[in-house]
């Protein structure tokens, strides 16, 4: 009887939640305010995340820089406030430093506030052939692009958890989901950085019943410093998204509480084929998407030996 009314119970609320997303696809969600939120961005100094500082600036946020760059990161705290009368506050960090994390952002909560909308931007990226990375390399893409986010969801998530408010947003990538060949420390971090939102995400509504939202966000290759010199062989089918199209479609994502964003649409697509297709199909169809080739021209940025965040590469 128990097994019945479960049943009934869970295909109810199955139909009920299908149905509103087939709503919501034809309306979209409500944008929810963020006047007054305290936003911190890593890896703010340009690019993506310098985008996405303006941008919630504009909606009213208090807006938390961190970069390793401090130069570039002050570039984007210039910016904003010679935009609009802003509240931004501005931080040297190395991400991957657990200690240098967990000590700005006691700095920030004295300082700013509790954040209550984290987002994990900072990233690394390789681009060698595996046995040609070496190990301080693949350390550091670990440290960046994934471990950060566990020492900046421990410093800010308490807060949230207090007040039950909050949104966590994970910058992963495409890489993040599908395998990519000269990007092995990159895929397998950013698959950890995936895993890690996801698995978080379903411990704070299912174990906290929080009302907390996370943002995962899988993004194909991004016109920005950190993926200088890649190609895509069918623009049409797989774009090299351009800055604002992805900043945009980030801000739309967070502001409507999705969980996922993956762009571009026929990611989807490539998606649903990789589950359902034998390898050598596999294999095939990534070989025509220009795959095997999107790396050919790829051109790696180091600075006194060792690999840069993006925000760095972006400034040279």
């Amino acid at each position: 009887m128990n097994v019945l009314l479960d049943t009934s119970i869970f295909l109810g609320k199955f139909l009920y939640y299908f149905l509103e997303s087939l709503y919501y696809k034809i309306i979209p969600k409500k944008k929810k305010d963020v006047t007054g939120e305290i936003v911190l961005i890593t890896g703010a100094a340009s690019g993506l995340g310098r985008l996405l500082a303006i941008k919630f600036a504009s909606l009213g946020a208090i807006l938390v820089l961190w970069d390793i760059n401090e130069e570039g990161n002050m570039e984007t705290c210039r910016m904003i406030k010679e935009e609009r009368d802003a509240k931004v506050f501005a931080y040297t960090c190395d991400c991957s430093n657990r200690q240098d994390v967990y000590r700005v952002a006691d700095q920030v909560k004295k300082e700013v506030g509790n954040v209550t909308i984290l987002i994990n931007n900072a990233g690394v990226v390789t681009g060698r052939e595996f046995l040609k990375t070496p190990d301080h390399m693949v350390e550091r893409s670990f440290l960046v692009n994934v471990m950060s986010h566990f020492w900046t969801y421990k410093a800010f998530l308490p807060a949230m958890l207090e007040a039950n408010h909050g949104h966590l947003v994970c910058i992963s990538s495409f890489a993040g989901i599908v395998g990519i060949n000269g990007l092995s420390d990159y895929c397998a971090s950013k698959f950890a950085a995936y895993g890690f939102a996801e698995s978080l995400h379903f411990e704070l509504k299912l174990l906290q019943k929080s009302k907390i939202n996370t943002t995962i966000v899988c993004p194909y290759f991004i016109k920005t410093g950190m993926f200088e010199g890649c190609s895509t062989k069918y623009p049409l089918l797989l774009p090299m998204l351009t800055q604002e199209y992805a900043a945009q479609s980030i801000l739309n994502a967070i502001l409507e509480e999705q969980l996922y964003l993956i762009m571009p649409r026929f990611s989807h697509v490539a998606l649903f084929l990789k589950q359902i297709i034998s390898t050598n199909m596999m294999m095939t169809m990534a070989e025509y998407l220009g795959m095997d080739i999107s790396l050919a021209s790829f051109i790696e940025r180091e600075k006194s030996g060792e690999v840069q965040t993006k925000t760095e590469r972006k400034q040279q």
